[in-house]
């Protein structure tokens, strides 16, 4: 229940957030809406106010905001309405209300961060000697190392640092060490042989090799507090860093780099944002900031029926003068469908397979 009461809040927002962008510019640059829908489907709440009926719809996935004459030769566009018609306006300002949607994504997650940055300070990852996880099967595991020791001192040296005991440990050369942690209070002694491992980036690449034992550091965060100034700069710099590494995560998806099996849909999203929530309303915001993000990058996919799929149709009618054919749109518009049908139905494959497996499993 806490999952899904989860991601009815965040995917409601974010969906709000995505339509609120074509609504606004559409408003701007006053073309008539019709309808302002969260969800598809058969409607299950809706209000009319002034000429824009509002409705919440069964289908939670998504959103739409109809508008006034939106395709060329749209029947009931008056001559006297032509400039209420979105086919009627300007490409530029057509490009504007379309990338309106993901354009308001990436800034409500710039929103998000400023506040928690501001509110709770800049999050600083803790310089801690302490150990988070060991990897199954490594060195570390095999000499008998827990999640939760403290390393006091590797080969006599004392560490004070993640930093130590990174160096101490690519320093042996692979010879065996004698690691001194704190366990529950009792100093424990350890022997352990590091070996040679491949680095690897967070896409999972290999970018060198070093000895290691196999052990991270644990994830504790400190926040330190800030200016205004610097939680604005900090809150894009954040957003900018996100948006990097989903374009470069869709990179690593083509290239092979990232297993597809790795995508997840709507049921990995409520689980996650169920975790984020008992994780505290700080790890839930990051999430939505994160997920905000992401949806706004991939609406900018130049697939037909996504935002992106219009700028491009949009950016070759400003260079020919004149909107591709009617053939050309629909057959594409169909392709889009099925590339966006077919996606449905592989994340939803993959969420459905990670559950059996974990049943399976427990």
């Amino acid at each position: 229940m806490n999952s899904l009461l989860s991601f009815i809040f965040v995917l409601g927002v974010l969906v709000f957030v995505h339509e609120f962008g074509h609504f606004l510019f559409a408003k701007l640059f006053g073309v008539k809406v019709l309808k302002f829908s969260l969800g598809f489907g058969s409607k299950l709440v809706s209000r009319k106010w002034g000429e824009t009926e509002y409705l919440i719809s069964a289908f939670p996935l998504g959103g739409y905001v109809k508008m006034f004459g939106e395709h060329q030769g749209d029947e009931g566009v008056e001559p006297a309405e032509e400039q209420r018609s979105f086919s009627h306006k300007a490409v530029w300002q057509r490009f504007c209300i379309v990338a309106g949607g993901p354009l308001f994504n990436l800034l409500f997650a710039v929103v998000l961060f400023f506040g928690m940055f501001a509110l709770a300070g800049l999050p600083e990852a803790m310089d801690t000697t302490e150990i988070g996880k060991v990897s199954p099967g490594s060195a570390a595991e095999q000499a008998g190392i827990l999640p939760g020791d403290r390393v006091m001192s590797i080969n006599g040296r004392e560490t004070t640092s993640w930093l130590d005991v990174s160096d101490f440990i690519r320093e042996s050369g692979g010879s065996e060490i004698e690691m001194v942690v704190d366990r529950d209070g009792e100093l424990v002694t350890i022997n352990a042989v590091p070996t040679m491992e491949k680095i690897r980036d967070i896409f999972g690449e290999a970018v060198g090799e070093r000895y290691m034992l196999g052990i991270t550091r644990s994830e504790g965060v400190t926040y330190t507090k800030t200016t205004v100034g610097k939680a604005l700069e900090a809150a894009f710099i954040q957003t900018w860093n996100l948006i990097y590494l989903t374009i470069m995560g869709i990179v690593k998806i083509i290239e092979r780099v990232i297993p597809a099996s790795e995508l997840g849909g709507p049921i990995r999203i409520a689980e996650i944002a169920g975790q984020q929530m008992e994780a505290g309303w700080m790890n839930l915001l990051y999430f939505m900031g994160l997920l905000s993000v992401n949806l706004g990058i991939l609406n900018l996919l130049p697939i037909p029926v996504l935002d992106g799929g219009h700028l491009v149709f949009l950016t070759i009618e400003g260079i020919r003068r004149r909107p591709l054919s009617d053939w050309a749109m629909e057959a594409s518009q169909k392709v889009g469908i099925f590339l966006l049908l077919a996606l449905m139905v592989f994340v939803f494959y993959n969420d459905i397979l990670r559950l059996v497996q974990r049943w399976m499993g427990s």
